[in-house]
Parts: structure tokens; sequence; C-alpha cells
């Protein structure tokens, strides 16, 4: 198997994308809940962090891919 060059994408399917799916999802989830329940406020301000993380990672894997 030869290496991509960069004008060629790589072909092989990664499992990344749908990771980082599922931790906004789950995240942004758990912000909202901790956030409507009234918990600690440094829980919900590190659901916060890794929600945006993980769009920010999303952002760049499409940016790298596209």
């Amino acid at each position: 198997m030869t290496k991509p060059t960069p004008q060629q994408p790589a072909t092989e399917p990664s499992n990344t994308r749908p990771l980082l799916w599922g931790v906004l999802v789950l995240s942004a989830g758990g912000n909202a809940v901790t956030s409507a329940l009234g918990l600690n406020v440094a829980v919900s301000i590190v659901f916060g962090v890794v929600t945006l993380a993980a769009g920010i990672a999303l952002i760049a894997n499409y940016r790298k891919h596209r």
C-alpha cells in the first residue's frame, strides 16, 4: 500500500469522527442536565470544556479530511 500524497486524501476509514460525535452529544447532555439540576458549577464547567474540545476536534477533523 502506498502512502497518500498531500493531494490524495487517505481512503482508509476512521472511527475518530463517530467517537467525537458521541463525546460531543454525551458531554452536551451532561452539561445541560447538571445546569438544569443546579449541581456544582465545577461539574458543569468540566462538561462544557469537554463539549468545546470535542467540537473543536470535529472541526479540525473535517478540515483535515475535506
